[in-house]
């Protein structure tokens, strides 16, 4: 039997130290990939927190822009309703005041209970002054506030009052217009400077 000739022996690197070399080469690989990552992550955070940025602000213009037409509108309101007021023709005219005086001074004996004239007379001249003067406010009211429609519907319960207060102090219309008359022409400022001084009363001039 033939003797075996004695070979080289051959070295096998670690196992161990192969997969540390191989975990080395790579490290700054995956270490590079990590950062790129958390860049990206924060990026989009970033992107998203802006977009949601954008998002409320043009939230907080459109409510403003809304506000804005809200508030533009009710101004408007007024100023369209007097020109639709005063472009439309519309019934009646002054005379109306003279039928209804005449209608109030035939409730004057009438029963109070039937009628809402007869009633307001029925309390004396001191009562329906004072209602007047409640109608009034409630017209200044309405004037103040710029609302047309309801400043028309209490102009006419103020001219109502007026008229029940003008026949429970014996006031004819006939004499309200005659004033106006002489008065027509008439610059307010001279009128006013005319007018007795010991009228007892105290009004803004």
């Amino acid at each position: 039997m033939a003797a075996k000739k004695p070979g080289k022996a051959v070295r096998k690197a670690p196992a161990n130290g192969n997969a540390l070399s191989q975990a080395a080469a790579l490290a700054p690989a995956t270490a590079k990939k990590t950062v790129v990552k958390k860049a990206a992550v924060k990026k989009a955070a970033a992107q998203k927190a802006t977009s949601k940025k954008v998002v409320a602000k043009k939230a907080v213009t459109k409510k403003a822009a809304a506000k804005q037409v809200m508030r533009n509108s009710a101004q408007a309101l007024p100023t369209m309703a007097h020109s639709a007021m005063a472009a439309a023709p519309l019934p009646g005219n002054a005379d109306v005041l003279d039928r209804l005086f005449t209608v109030i001074t035939e409730r004057r004996g009438a029963d109070p209970s039937s009628s809402h004239s007869a009633r307001l007379l029925s309390r004396g001249v001191a009562k329906v002054a004072q209602k007047f003067g409640e109608e009034s406010v409630e017209c200044l009211i309405e004037a103040v506030a710029g609302n047309a429609e309801a400043l028309v519907a209490e102009s006419a319960d103020v001219l109502y009052h007026l008229l029940v207060m003008w026949v429970a102090a014996g006031v004819r219309p006939a004499q309200v217009w005659a004033e106006l008359a002489r008065r027509e022409g008439v610059s307010g400022i001279v009128e006013k400077a005319s007018r007795p001084t010991d009228m007892g009363t105290s009004k803004i001039p």
